[in-house]
């Protein structure tokens, strides 16, 4: 028989410790809500926001672009005609190339690493073939940089269009690279895929409004 002396009690055990069923609560408790400790997965949804502030920068610069275009008047014989094929095959580029990421993204869920990162790559190829007819048209463009506020604008649009090509093509290539056998992308970790697919995805949509405002309109 335990003696105890005068104002001392017996320790409760720690929570969880010889309790079956505290311990199964507290098992429960951690694998609420996708196994994150409570704190849902939201990474998506941060850069979702990211580029929606980004799609403002972008329409703060069609903005411009369409108020500059009309109230300020170009040099005689200056024209805003622009040549129409080179642009138009690079939006079918850019299009077909959403297509071909989505492919890989499809493969990676089905557990096809070879055809994950053979769509990887030609997704990675059309956006730099993307680029290059970019700057073949620069160089064919019939006004300059600092022509104009209609030249400026256009060039500033195109150009940081082109910067999120840049980005997108490289950020494929690491995918592409962390796809390998034994990298950290894989069907249990595709959100390096998804988050590029996103972006890329995005800034085909940009193209698509650039492309009718600037070459269309």
């Amino acid at each position: 028989m335990t003696s105890l002396s005068p104002g001392s009690a017996i320790s409760p055990p720690p929570l969880g410790q010889g309790d079956p069923a505290a311990h199964d609560t507290l098992a429960a408790g951690h694998d609420h809500d996708g196994g994150h400790g409570g704190h849902p997965d939201h990474r998506l949804f941060g850069l979702g926001m990211f580029l929606v502030a980004d799609g403002m920068t972008f329409a703060g610069f069609f903005a411009a672009y369409l108020t500059f275009r009309a109230v300020n008047p170009l040099p005689t014989g200056s024209s805003y005609e622009l040549e129409l094929l080179l642009p138009s095959i690079n939006t079918v580029l850019l299009l077909v190339s959403s297509f071909t990421f989505h492919r890989a993204g499809s493969a990676l869920k089905a557990g096809d690493g070879p055809r994950t990162r053979r769509w990887l790559l030609i997704s990675a190829g059309l956006g730099l073939t993307f680029l290059a007819g970019q700057l073949k048209e620069y160089f064919s463009l019939p006004f300059g940089l600092t022509d104009n506020l209609f030249a400026s604008t256009f060039y500033a649009i195109t150009g940081f269009h082109g910067l999120h090509v840049s980005l997108g093509a490289l950020m494929i290539l690491i995918v592409w690279w962390q796809s390998r056998p034994g990298g950290s992308v894989s069907r249990d970790n595709p959100f390096p895929l998804e988050a590029t697919e996103l972006y890329w995805h995005f800034v085909d949509g940009i193209w698509v409004v650039l492309y009718g405002l600037l070459y269309l309109l």
